[in-house]
């Protein structure tokens, strides 16, 4: 979030409990959703004054659906009332029945990493308030995401041309947690917070969570903390064993603000222990332990002249480490792996003056960003100590032309240098008598991508954009130097270290409305990936070493290869008030999403997600929010080589929730939400086709949720 001038900061806002009072009028016309994460260059409208000023009063509560109209990419964003309602424990979950996004769902609850258009992993950058998250989530599906969403104030997910800005890993998207750590403004009362709790009877689930933020005199704090807690959850006639969760952590930030900035420094923690259910990582008893420490600074800073209006930078740096912990092929139980990143990042961006033109005002930003990041696994033949460097800038420049009608391009160029220890296999990837060859082996890229965009005005309300983008990736240090068994996704991989760059040609047209009674966003692209990275399954399985890959039954044999690939799909989400109750609307809201991947033999890509159709009706009025919706997911048959077709499913779902605005002199907070919130209610059976674990687990059965927020 950006800083404006002093008067904003230290004028503050309403109180939360305005957010409820959503007018008729503001039914049928809401303010314009402001989101950071997509473009460097921001307005001065754009600059929220507070973490809950990111949305307006309307949009940012959980009942109206949030379309941003002003970005040339589509985003999705989950607001704050949303992610207190959901309760999500990872990112995974907040997002997974979101128009074209899902999750891997390796263990429901821990480890669930975002999947956007059927990409995971290398091609999703997942990040929090700017900077990289620092786990080792994108190197196994087992592995979690050390960061937890209940203290965000709201979660951008990224897709298309906006992902320049963050480089090559963000070439399927990017998601990005946003709070307050780095404080950014003193409230008006001088003391602003909210605390949530719940519980879920699927699993016996407890959580809390709490944020103040506090300041006066040109100093901001701000402080959080989270914990929960699950057994293993149920399953239709049954229990899922060994998916028993736990987490804790916070955070604690300082910030001086002054007139024409800001500059502050932030300390977060997490820790988690969790188990892995399914096959022999549950036969084993396998659980991970992920911890990470984690330093944030970022400031921004407003020339009175000169030929920038506004200077920011964000870096940060993290220190990660889990063990995975089971009973190992000598039966004894203990430490079997241990993992280890260490990692930091910075970016530096400035945005221009505008330039008023003979075609139009041209506003741009360009920006520097490097990184540096240290893998290692011990114990585990998985992956040698790997170095990844970064260095990289960028370049955004948007034309307004009149008539509502703008442009928008970018480029970027990168460079990548990544050196370990590299192994040479059989072309068969079988044992032939002969000792592997290892040596050290440095790879250098170069990636360059480059977009262009157009954003039209159109009548009643809608907004229309059309983009194109050339992206390129360089391998990752996993991609190219995996050389053995990684036992809690069962799995044998092995890298290629003479991998290519990967190469995607885009093209995307999206069609928005964010005022009125029908609010919309729908998206569709078509990518043509060169070079399209992936996990081949050879058909082989092996042990614990190489030397037994062909006679082994434990793990299935990986290999990272390239083929090329062609992707298209679809995503939508609408919604419709459709008649007047009490100071509200009753309405109907919809969505639906595809991604069909296949690669130039007419194999299809693995683990892709299924088609997905949804829809249902809501109440909102006086207070209360009312809601039923059905989510349908077809079977999935389009797979690949040695995978099973995946059946489809059904999810109903219900809440209902009462909020109450309070006066804080007497009760010491502004409003106060109560609800209950059902999923799965059918009890159905649910696989997640995208999962490596469908075939081995369920998705948590009928679950009812009962939530308190209460904001002060």
């Amino acid at each position: 979030m950006l800083l404006v001038t002093g008067a904003m900061l230290t004028a503050g806002t309403a109180p939360a409990a305005q957010a409820q009072e959503t007018t008729k009028q503001e039914a049928t016309t809401l303010e314009e959703i402001s989101v950071t994460s997509v473009s460097p260059i921001q307005t001065r409208a754009a600059a929220p004054a507070t973490a809950a000023d990111a949305l307006p009063p309307a949009a940012r509560t959980a009942e109206v659906l949030p379309v941003v109209t002003n970005t040339f990419s589509p985003v999705t964003v989950i607001p704050q009332d949303r992610i207190a309602r959901d309760q999500p424990r990872t990112l995974g979950d907040a997002l997974f029945d979101r128009p074209g996004i899902s999750s891997s769902t390796y263990a429901p609850g821990a480890a669930s990493r975002p999947i956007i258009r059927g990409l995971d992993n290398a091609r999703v950058r997942i990040q929090e308030n700017g900077i990289v998250n620092g786990g080792v989530s994108d190197l196994g599906e087992d592995h979690a995401v050390p960061v937890n969403p209940l203290n965000a104030s709201r979660i951008e997910v990224i897709r298309g041309p906006a992902t320049l800005r963050y480089g090559s890993g963000a070439i399927g998207g990017v998601v990005s947690a946003e709070n307050n750590q780095v404080p950014t403004f003193i409230p008006a009362r001088g003391i602003t917070g909210q605390v949530t709790t719940g519980y879920t009877t699927v699993d016996n689930g407890r959580t809390g969570a709490a944020s103040v933020d506090a300041g006066a005199n040109g100093i901001a704090v701000h402080a959080d903390g989270f914990k929960t807690a699950t057994d293993s959850y149920a399953i239709p006639g049954g229990i899922q064993r060994n998916s028993a969760t736990e987490s804790q952590g916070g955070s604690f930030g300082l910030s001086a603000i002054g007139d024409r900035g800001f500059v502050g420094v932030a300390f977060s923690h997490y820790d988690a222990l969790y188990q892995i259910p399914g096959g022999e990582a549950e036969e084993a008893r396998t659980r991970l332990t992920p911890n990470q420490d984690r330093l944030l600074a970022r400031g921004e800073y407003r020339p009175l002249n000169g030929p920038f209006e506004v200077l920011r930078f964000w870096a940060g740096g993290s220190v990660y480490r889990h063990e995975e912990i089971g009973i190992g092929e000598n039966g004894i139980e203990g430490t079997q792996a241990i993992f280890k990143n260490r990692e930091v990042e910075a970016r530096f961006e400035a945005q221009h003056v505008p330039v008023f033109t003979a075609l139009g005002t041209l506003t741009g930003a360009v920006g520097v960003q490097t990184g540096r990041r240290v893998l290692n696994s011990q114990l585990e033949s998985f992956l040698p100590k790997t170095e990844s460097r970064s260095l990289a800038g960028y370049w955004f420049e948007e034309l307004a032309v009149g008539h509502g009608l703008r442009f928008q391009a970018a480029a970027r160029i990168e460079g990548d240098r990544l050196n370990s220890t590299a192994t040479l296999f059989p072309g068969d990837y079988l044992p032939d008598g002969n000792d592997l060859i290892h040596y050290p082996l440095t790879r250098r890229f170069a990636p360059k991508s480059a977009s262009i965009g157009a954003l039209q005005d159109l009548p009643y309300g809608f907004v229309a954009s059309i983009n194109g983008s050339y992206v390129e990736r360089a391998p990752t240090g996993y991609e190219l130097f995996s050389q053995g068994p990684h036992d809690a996704t069962a799995t044998f991989e092995i890298g290629d270290p003479t991998l290519r760059l990967e190469r995607a040609r885009t093209v995307e047209i999206s069609l928005r409305r964010a005022e009125g009674p029908l609010r919309l966003d729908a998206t569709g692209y078509y990518t043509r990936y060169t070079g399209f990275i992936y996990k081949r399954d050879t058909g082989n399985r092996c042990d614990d070493d190489f030397a037994s890959c062909g006679t082994g039954d434990e793990l299935r044999q990986i290999v990272y290869s390239q083929a090329n690939a062609t992707f298209y799909g679809a995503e939508i989400g609408a919604q419709l008030d459709l008649f007047a109750v009490g100071d509200g609307w009753a309405g109907l809201e919809a969505q639906y999403d595809f991604v069909r991947a296949q690669f130039d033999d007419g194999s299809y890509v693995p683990r892709i997600p299924p088609h997905r159709l949804g829809g249902g009706a809501f109440v909102r009025a006086n207070g209360w929010f009312a809601r039923v919706n059905l989510l349908h997911a077809f079977d999935h048959t389009e797979i690949a080589p040695f995978e099973t077709t995946t059946p489809g499913w059904n999810d109903l779902r219900a809440e209902v929730a009462y909020t109450q605005a309070l006066d804080p002199a007497v009760y010491g907070a502004t409003e106060v939400t109560l609800g209950l919130q059902g999923r799965n209610l059918l009890d159905d059976d649910i696989r997640n086709s995208a999962s490596f674990k469908k075939d081995e687990i369920l998705l948590p059965g009928r679950n009812v949720r009962l939530f308190l927020t209460a904001r002060f």
